[in-house]
């Protein structure tokens, strides 16, 4: 009988609002299954994205063929692609058709270190290995073929949570989101392991500037 740190999180732990699944994935187990053998990694990082009613979220103008999944069933990976080189990976929770997802920032690569750093072969230490949503994607090979992927189909999927061990309240961090602007740079919607060496560094949005 497996323990209860790895049992797969249910369904209905990502039919919830999306401020309360953001922080309770903290110590979590995200496991990615690859022809090479599995990398396990224990969330430190996360941030919260409200969709319609949330000016940071690619939900805030409605459905598109890109946000899609934001929109189906909880408990799905959304996986998008940006600035044309990197890819991120969100977890869609809340009831289907209210698109909220939470954003996947940073971990701790605790199982497969070996083949993370042959994606991320710059790291110079473990803990950078997936220290912000960009390269957590790469340290973990997931790309838009993942877009859409049951995270609670079971051991064969490709990505899945585990339960792991959840950090206590006290624990856990909150501020604004990294790079958000506009309306929704207000909401200290981030949250991380206090004191945790794979959280990444904040950055405050920066407006690019016009060619003149």
């Amino acid at each position: 009988m497996e323990s209860p740190d790895r049992m797969p999180l249910p369904r209905d732990f990502f039919d919830r609002p999306v401020l309360e699944v953001a922080p309770d994935l903290l110590g979590r187990t995200l496991v990615r299954a690859t022809d090479d053998g599995p990398i396990e990694l224990r969330l430190t990082e996360v941030e919260a994205y409200a969709g319609e009613i949330d000016p940071g979220s690619h939900a805030f103008r409605g459905r598109t063929a890109r946000n899609g999944v934001m929109f189906g069933p909880p408990g799905h990976a959304y996986v998008y692609f940006t600035y044309g080189m990197w890819h991120c990976l969100n977890l869609v929770c809340g009831p289907e058709g209210m698109a909220s997802g939470v954003l996947l920032r940073a971990g701790e690569i605790v199982v497969g270190a070996e083949l993370a750093h042959k994606r991320r072969f710059s790291a110079r230490h473990d803990r950078e290995l997936a220290k912000g949503p960009a390269r957590l994607a790469t340290a973990l090979d997931v790309d838009r073929a993942l877009d859409g992927a049951d995270v609670c189909a079971g051991p064969d999927a490709p990505l899945a949570i585990l339960a792991g061990t959840p950090v206590a309240t006290d624990q856990v961090r909150s501020g604004p989101r990294t790079g958000v602007g506009g309306d929704g740079a207000v909401h200290p919607w981030r949250f991380w392991i206090d004191g945790d060496p794979s959280v990444s560094p904040y950055r405050a949005h920066a407006p690019r500037r016009r060619r003149t």
